[in-house]
């Protein structure tokens, strides 16, 4: 008979052994040796029926194609824009794939995006190279306005977003800010200042916080406590594709590129999560 050694959502360390016997199989993080299945780095036990993997704890993002991500506009090319995505990597955004509207050979591309700017976007091709294209042609994909931009621990994310959305609905709801996360690790708040404060401590006390049980409830009771608010937990239909599967995907149901306002962000750094930038018309 197998047996399990470790709880489940326990933290685990290199070579740890995980299971014994034959009854149970190797997951993402862990391998097999002889009859017992051991870790293979350090992260976060995660038993579903027979699999065993590891979440990992910390580690930078790798764009994989089909992932939609948050980048902000670093430099204006003759056919395009490279975006930076909180990574080693940046992507190119080409005129075609930036907008359904046509743009004249020679035209001025910062009157569309300029550097600084913050886009939502999907990863269309990652190469053998790690040469990534971006579209900004669906469903939520479009320029970013006036807000916040929070760095996270980009395993950290599907707890973030919650099963269906569910804890990302949560914040939303008691802050009445406007929420989207990248699988990149890069979240954008949008609301009152008194708002987007909450949110972004309630943002980190789950990456903080992610690893031990009953999470929601604890976030529940912190929002409730914090805005005075009834909270109602309910997965969020923005979010329903953005689930701890790591295969999902992130919709949401806003106007896109061509239909948006131009928007300015003043200066060239990063903005962190204490910081709230301006957007302007132009």
């Amino acid at each position: 008979m197998g047996e399990i050694t470790v709880e489940n959502k326990k933290i685990a360390v290199p070579g740890e052994i995980l299971a014994k016997g034959m009854d149970y199989l190797p997951g993402s993080g862990t391998y097999r040796e002889g009859e017992n299945i051991h870790a293979g780095k350090m992260g976060l036990v995660n038993i579903e029926g027979r699999a065993i993997k590891l979440i990992s704890l910390s580690g930078k993002y790798l764009p994989k194609r089909g992932d939609t991500i948050i980048g902000r506009v670093e430099d204006v090319a003759f056919s395009g824009w490279r975006v930076s995505m909180n990574c080693a990597y940046s992507a190119m955004l080409s005129i075609v794939e930036a907008t359904s509207e046509f743009i004249p050979k020679g035209a001025d591309l910062t009157k569309y995006l300029d550097v600084g700017d913050y886009i939502m976007a999907k990863i269309t091709n990652v190469t053998s190279q790690i040469l990534v294209d971006l579209t900004m042609k669906g469903p939520g994909l479009r320029k970013l306005g006036a807000g916040r931009i929070l760095e996270v621990n980009t395993n950290k994310v599907p707890r973030i977003i919650g099963k269906q959305g569910s804890m990302v609905s949560m914040i939303k709801q008691a802050t009445d800010c406007r929420i989207l996360v990248g699988q990149n690790g890069l979240i954008w708040i949008q609301g009152e200042p008194s708002g987007e404060l909450i949110a972004v401590d309630a943002i980190r006390k789950i990456e903080k916080e992610s690893h031990i049980s009953g999470l929601t409830d604890r976030i529940k009771e912190y929002l409730e406590g914090k805005t005075g608010k009834k909270i109602e937990i309910s997965a969020s239909t923005e979010n329903r594709e953005f689930q701890e599967e790591e295969d999902n995907r992130y919709q949401d149901s806003e106007r896109s590129f061509s239909g948006g306002e131009r928007r300015e962000f003043p200066g060239r750094r990063r903005f962190s999560g204490n910081r709230r930038f301006q957007g302007e018309r132009r």
